[in-house]
């Protein structure tokens, strides 16, 4: 995977160092419409699975005129140059595809392709006693200083990310350091590298290679690379980053070797996807992501303009003219040239501002007809992630009930089929359908089970009533028959139908392992007593602290309890109000964390759609909460506290398709009984102050998917380790669940040269993902790109990457049926 940067929404960037199928820099962007699309498949899984399709206008380059300038939106101008610092963003990677060298390219399937540009040939030429990769260079490639790509080049890349100089501050980038020496063909157009032990993803390495000016010194690589490259190889060169017009423009390299380029130059333009829709208006983008308002409104203009409709018609129709009726009409205009003079100045005024805005609008939609909407399905999921460092989510119980709780098919549904998507979850934490490694594996996990979720969540302790139920006194003894006959008197049951209970429950598993088969065992194998031992160690206290107002006037506050035979946990119910409860540790690690939103206690205010009230009116600390016995009886509980988990999502305009996913999530908790504390917090706050620090129990988010899952993936699922401060060490795995074996599996996956091994291997780390429940992939992201209608070879490339020498636009052809440029310099 090539770099990704800091999240500009909910997307959240693999390893810093990784090779992505394309950049994915959104956290939350909306859901866009999208038609369905044709899948390319792959072994016997992928071939029900329907992958990610290109919609980039494809056209041989003889179609394609010579010249013009491409304007294309980023979301920002790079903070670096340099694709393997930490800081490096989606803008970085974009301009290094262009400018430097890319010895793999990733095809439609996301498979990566050895690039003729640079290399004649790759292959392991010796497997024993060490792996040997031999490359061998294209003989034309040079830097754009005249020097031959080489051998230095490579030995630079490889002592700069080796991890052995720790003068270079480089992010993780694995791989790098497997290796143990590079040497010197016949010559320097000849690399050989050997490898220390073995390694599948030996592809995966020096893409994007950088030269030996940036590489060969610490200082060069830490501050000279961010700012400028001393030299590329590219089909476009970097000529210019303009802070104050906030674009990068890149042109055409003469001393390019290969293809040359169609366009004259591309100048990437740092604008706010909030922004995109009126630039595009204004006609100052050529190319760009949009959201599905903006998808919206191109579709409109180009209806109208089929329709015959002008721009004025248009704004009559449905734009700011469409609210005035005929009566209207001629009252406006009988005010405005009646005897009242104060009164025919004020209508006059309005009018005019009125025209004015009907005049704005049939501009932009003449505008917009310009340009098509191209769609795809990115490379990317969005997936519940359950936090269990702690609290109720460590037991792994808890984080199964959750998954069993919630409707996978339902919200893929809810998000994709209106779009006309096909609305297939993923089954998959580490490759998407199409791809090679991709399998349907959630059967590790069970689909949507309301009645087993609840056996779960028994299981664990949480029940109804367990709420208002005392903990035991610290000196009674575990298990004494007093404390027994209590638990049995406050749920209503005798020694003799627990006992029966038990034989059901006994029955229950029993049937589950049938349909579970091999996957609770793995489970098992898994360490689940660690995740039981950690249960409830960590369970904030709800005790003093109490928000006055939370709840509706003449309401009360209820949970839905656990319906006896309900069939399905995803019917349309009323959200549980927020529980506008927080413990005071929670609160002042919220403080600690400032989180910009105020105090601690009004930092993890749960903010609801549907309390009225006074939000952040407490009253003194001791006071009980007017919580109704009948309430407390029906909610689940342990130990005297309600099971109740915080979910945070985030605020900013772009994400609204992301809440409604929560909103629908929340409902399915609440049929089986788990209340949910929903905190919606700034763009900026949610993923550096919540996901990333841990402060969260559910929380949703996006993560791109890689050609080489056995080396990205793995820093996300790996198992947390504790540090010498007392900290935990989580990689990039924000849920903090993992187990031994599945590193072992990503370890066994990168150190073999059998490459369908490789993917078996891969393949049952997933599985054991599954079984863990420390994220749930729930659907993968859709896809828009606004484009001139003139424009091809560019829009929405799914799992494949841009060939920027190809892009460009298309000749137009006189009446006479020759061919001319459509666009001139």
């Amino acid at each position: 995977m090539s770099q990704i940067g800091a999240p500009r929404g909910r997307t959240c960037s693999r390893s810093p160092r990784s090779r992505t199928l394309r950049s994915v820099a959104t956290l939350t962007s909306a859901v866009l419409a999208v038609t369905v699309l044709a899948g390319c498949t792959s072994g016997d899984e992928a071939d029900e699975a329907q992958a990610a399709a290109q919609d980039n206008a494809p056209a041989s380059r003889d179609k394609v005129a010579d010249g013009g300038t491409l304007r294309w939106a980023v979301d920002a101008l790079p903070t670096t140059l340099n694709s393997f610092q930490a800081d490096a963003d989606g803008t970085t990677s974009r301009i290094a595809g262009a400018v430097l060298p890319s010895l793999y390219t990733l095809d439609a399937r996301g498979r990566p392709q050895r690039n003729a540009d640079y290399l004649e040939s790759a292959q392991v030429v010796e497997t024993e006693p060490k792996q040997v990769v031999l490359y061998k260079l294209n003989q034309q490639a040079v830097w754009s200083d005249g020097r031959e790509i080489g051998a230095p080049d490579f030995v630079a890349q490889w002592r700069a990310l080796s991890g052995r100089d720790t003068a270079y501050w480089t992010a993780r980038n694995s791989g790098y350091e497997r290796i143990e020496k590079i040497e010197r063909g016949k010559n320097d157009l000849e690399v050989r590298v050997t490898f220390a032990k073995p390694y599948s993803d030996w592809k995966s390495l020096f893409t994007p290679l950088y030269p030996k000016q940036v590489m060969g010194a610490p200082n060069t690589f830490n501050d000279g690379a961010r700012t400028t490259l001393k030299a590329t190889a590219g089909p476009f060169l970097l000529k210019a980053i303009d802070r104050k017009s906030s674009t990068v423009t890149l042109t055409r390299n003469p001393r390019w070797w290969g293809q040359p380029a169609k366009l004259d130059s591309v100048v990437l333009a740092a604008v706010p996807r909030a922004d995109r829709a009126d630039a595009l208006a204004a006609g100052t983008l050529d190319l760009a992501e949009i959201d599905r308002s903006t998808a919206e409104r191109i579709a409109l203009a180009l209806r109208d303009a089929r329709a015959g409709r002008n721009g004025a018609e248009a704004a009559l129709a449905h734009g700011p003219g469409s609210s005035i009726t005929p009566s209207k009409a001629l009252k406006s205009w009988a005010l405005a040239n009646g005897s009242d003079e104060e009164k025919a100045a004020e209508v006059q005024a309005a009018r005019t501002k009125n025209q004015q805005a009907i005049a704005v609008y049939a501009s932009a939609r003449d505008t917009l007809a310009k340009y098509v909407v191209r769609k795809s399905l990115e490379p990317a999921y969005t997936q519940l992630s359950l936090n269990g460092e702690s609290g109720p989510l460590a037991d792994e119980r808890v984080r199964r009930a959750v998954a069993r709780a919630i409707n996978r098919q339902e919200l893929a549904e809810s998000v994709l089929k209106p779009l006309g998507l096909p609305a297939k979850p993923p089954g998959s934490h580490l490759a998407l359908a199409g791809q090679a490694a991709y399998a349907d594996s959630s059967d590790a996990l069970g689909n949507q089970d309301t009645e087993e979720a609840r056996a779960l969540l028994a299981d664990a302790g949480w029940v109804p009533g367990g709420a208002v139920r005392k903990p035991a006194d610290a000196g009674t003894k575990a298990g004494s028959e007093a404390e027994r006959k209590a638990a049995e008197k406050a749920n209503g049951k005798t020694a003799d139908t627990k006992k029966e209970d038990a034989t059901k429950e006994d029955a229950t598993k029993e049937d589950a392992s049938k349909q579970g088969g091999a996957r609770k065992e793995a489970a098992k194998a898994e360490g689940t007593t660690d995740a039981k031992k950690k249960e409830g160690s960590d369970t904030a206290s709800d005790e003093g602290l109490y928000i006055v107002g939370d709840d509706k006037p003449g309401e009360r506050r209820t949970v839905p309890a656990p319906a006896v035979g309900a069939e399905s946990g995803t019917g349309v119910l009323a959200p549980a109000p927020a529980a506008a409860r927080q413990s005071a540790a929670l609160l002042a690690r919220a403080e600690a964390l400032d989180t910009g939103t105020g105090s601690g206690a009004r930092a993890a205010l749960p903010v609801s759609g549907t309390d009225k009230g006074v939000a952040g009116a407490y009253a003194p600390r001791g006071t009980a909460a007017p919580v109704t016995a009948p309430d407390a009886a029906r909610a689940l509980g342990k130990d005297g506290k309600a099971l109740s988990l915080r979910f945070v999502l985030p605020s900013g305009p772009g994400s609204e398709s992301l809440r409604a996913v929560g909103d629908r999530i929340v409902r399915m908790l609440d049929a089986v009984g788990i209340r949910t504390e929903v905190t919606k917090v700034t763009d900026e706050s949610f993923f550096k102050d919540h996901v990333a620090s841990g402060d969260y129990d559910l929380a949703l988010y996006s993560w791109p998917a890689s050609a080489f899952p056995a080396t990205d993936a793995r820093p996300i699922f790996a198992k947390p380790e504790p540090a010498s401060d007392g900290s935990l060490l989580v990689e990039q795995n924000y849920s903090r669940v993992g187990t031994d074996r599945i590193d072992q599996l990503f370890d066994q996956a990168a150190g073999t040269l059998d490459e369908e091994e490789a993917r078996e291997l891969v393949r049952q780390a997933d599985a054991r993902i599954w079984a863990a429940a420390g994220s749930i992939p729930l659907y993968q992201r859709p896809q828009l790109v606004a484009a001139k209608a003139d424009l091809v070879n560019a829009g929405a490339w799914g799992l494949a990457g841009p060939r920027y020498q190809d892009i460009g636009f298309k000749k137009a052809e006189t009446s006479k049926g020759a061919e001319r440029n459509s666009r001139t310099p």
